[in-house]
Order: structure tokens, then sequence, then C-alpha cells
């Protein structure tokens, strides 16, 4: 780990412990600073307050996708997931601490609402990115893949956060397969030549549900 990815890791350590000790209005950016054995010119500098402290992760893992979505896919789809698994990954690493983050954000109003903003600005990442990526996209196929897939993340990572047994990755790609079937960007996807599916839906029907009825059938 490089010497500045270590500074923020013990700094985010030491600020959520004092949290959960003391709450986090009681906390000043001097006890963090001296819990965690830096100057407080040192804290500023790599945080602009207490709450980019508990959202500092996210801040790095935006930039992280960024720069791998900037890198061009042959699947786009896929890639949007792939994005989405190492979010997981980085939190199921140390479950421990992301617990700690997650109560301490449930517990005081002006994180949540600052999570509420966290959460879209990776819905919105994966959308512009399909979009760029697929020029001919239906918008609204772009925003609600990526709606989905940020909102089945959250999910699943939240059976890991609220409860103290192991969540796998595989619970999250096996998700995310599924939400890439509904969407009809499956990547294993194959049909013989003389395969053919007949139905008739009423035109009010949501798509959603159309989906849903055809993949009971062919279940």
């Amino acid at each position: 780990m490089h010497e500045s990815a270590e500074l923020r890791t013990g700094v985010v350590a030491a600020a959520l412990e004092l949290f959960s000790a003391q709450g986090f209005d009681q906390t000043s950016v001097e006890q963090i600073a001296k819990a965690a054995g830096v100057s407080r010119s040192t804290f500023f500098r790599q945080f602009g307050g207490k709450e980019d402290v508990v959202f500092a992760d996210h801040e790095v893992l935006l930039e992280q996708l960024r720069e791998f979505l900037d890198e061009g896919h042959d699947d786009p789809w896929g890639a949007v997931c792939a994005a989405s698994e190492s979010v997981f990954a980085h939190f199921a690493h140390d479950p421990e601490l992301a617990r700690r983050r997650y109560q301490i954000v449930r517990e005081v109003p002006v994180l949540r609402e600052r999570e509420i903003i966290t959460v879209f600005r990776y819905e919105r990442l994966f959308d512009e990115y399909l979009r760029g990526a697929l020029p001919g996209v239906d918008p609204l196929d772009a925003v609600g893949f990526a709606a989905l897939v940020t909102a089945v993340h959250n999910h699943v990572l939240r059976q890991l956060l609220r409860g103290r047994k192991k969540v796998p990755l595989a619970t999250l790609q096996t998700a995310l397969a599924d939400v890439r079937r509904r969407y009809g960007v499956a990547g294993d996807a194959t049909t013989a030549p003389d395969d053919m599916v007949v139905a008739v839906f009423p035109r009010s029907m949501p798509i959603a549900e159309v989906s849903r009825r055809l993949q009971s059938e062919l279940d």
C-alpha cells in the first residue's frame, strides 16, 4: 500500500473509532489528528472535514472506477458489473471497519444525506459510461441498468454490513448476472439457429413484468 494510502486508512480508522466511542458531533478534528498521530494541517490536506473522513474510501473508489471504465471494454455491461464487484470487494476486505462506518452513518442525519448523494454518484458514473460506450443505447436502458446494478449492489452490501456472517462476492455476482439477463445483455446468452419465442402482452404491461414472465416460462 502506498504511504499516503496507509496514512489515509489510519486516519479513517482512528476517526471511526472516536465517532463510535463518543459520537460524531462530539469529536473534533484535533482529537482525530491526535489519535491518528498526524498534524492538524496533514488532516486537512488529506480530508476536507469530518464528513469527508467517513466517505474517504468512496472518493478513492469513484476515481479508480473512472480510470477503469476509461480503459475501454468490449463488454460495457460487464464492465459496469465488474466495477460494482470491485467496490463490494473493497468493503468486504475489512468488514468490521465497514460495519463501524455504516453504523455511524445511520446515526447521523447529515451523513445519511451525504450517503444518498454518494450512491447517486456511482449510478451517474455507470449511466454516463454506458451512454458513451454504447452510442446507440436507449437512454432509459442505460439509466435503468445503472440504477439496478447500484441498487442490487447496495442490497447485497447491506447484508454484509447488518450481520456478522460473511457474504461472499459470489452472492453479488449471481445477482448481477440476473440483472444482465433481465436486460437481455447476458454475456453467456446463446441461441440455436431454430430457436424462436413468440409472446403477446398488453401494451401497458411494464417491461420488467414482461421480462419476469418470459424468464419464468423459459426456466
